[in-house]
């Protein structure tokens, strides 16, 4: 016997002890008056013992049916409670996403993606834990969140996990205001290695060194961090020349001056997750999230 067809036989056994009827409880769960008589029968053939003793004024339980009853009747509402919730995450009125990210997708990403989705979604909730590439990477593949966000390139793709691409972002090299190279209306890999070199870094992965390296130049890195804003103060104080992600660069609170690549670089933006294991909020999110900044 299946679960359905057990939770059947239970719900027609609690209608007809409440109504008294098995007649009414055929009634009002639309079942034909055999059918609930017979689901009755099957139980009581798969328990050896009468539960509902039958007579002209309807029905009542036996004694041994009146021990089992209060069990029957937790398996309905219990069925009961489960069939609302499925409901609930179904219609996404309940949910919990959590998100793997760094600074620029959390800061200028992320807010408008939320914004759009509670507005349709409000009980949706949401937790964002920020980390280097390696750790979204883990906290991915080990179910920790539902999805990270992670650059290719550099970051090379997980065997196991699929990834959607969200946005493309442009690396755009970064100076003090009135610099000289500001004149112009690019830099090049080999302008940059005239100043202090400023290096970000995430982990054991960065994005800018292999640039250098691929044209055959070494920058004067004499700084390296991990944190966007600090590069952009550093710069913004004299300290060196760098290159940023245009994503953190939008609203920059420094005075520094930005000038494109030549020739440009560019990194797509992904959404990282366990194929088949996406949660159905986070599904309808990831849907949300890519329309809005116009990817397939």
């Amino acid at each position: 016997m299946t679960v359905d067809a057990a939770i059947q036989k239970y719900q027609a056994l609690s209608c007809a002890v409440r109504l008294g009827s098995i007649s009414a409880a055929a009634h009002e769960l639309a079942y034909s008056q055999s059918g609930v008589s017979r689901m009755i029968a099957d139980l009581e053939r798969e328990w050896g013992f009468a539960v509902l003793e039958r007579g002209r004024r309807g029905v009542r339980l036996t004694e041994d049916g009146a021990l089992v009853m209060p069990f029957v009747e937790v398996l309905c509402e219990d069925h009961r409670r489960l069939t609302e919730r499925v409901g609930e995450v179904v219609g996404l009125e309940r949910g919990h996403i959590t998100i793997g990210t760094f600074s620029s997708v959390a800061t200028h990403v992320l807010p408008d993606a939320i914004g759009r989705f509670q507005a349709a979604h409000p009980a949706i909730e949401y937790e964002l834990r920020m980390g280097d590439y390696n750790q979204i990477e883990e906290w991915v593949a080990e179910g920790v969140v539902d999805f990270g966000f992670l650059p290719y390139p550099p970051q090379t793709p997980r065997e196991g996990l699929a990834r959607e691409e969200v946005l493309v972002d442009e690396l755009l090299a970064v100076m003090p205001a009135r610099h000289e190279l500001a004149a112009g209306a690019c830099v090049t890999l080999a302008d940059l290695c005239r100043d202090p070199f400023i290096l970000l870094e995430r982990g054991d992965n960065n994005e800018i060194s292999p640039l250098f390296e691929a044209a055959g130049l070494t920058p004067a890195t004499k700084l390296a961090t991990w944190d966007d804003y600090a590069i952009m103060s550093m710069v913004e104080n004299g300290l060196g020349v760098s290159i940023l992600p245009a994503l953190i660069l939008r609203r920059c609170p420094y005075a520094i001056e930005t000038r494109p690549l030549e020739p440009a670089v560019t990194r797509s933006i992904c959404a990282v997750f366990r194929p088949g294991l996406l949660s159905h909020a986070a599904r309808a999110f990831l849907d949300c999230l890519t329309q809005g900044t116009g990817q397939a």
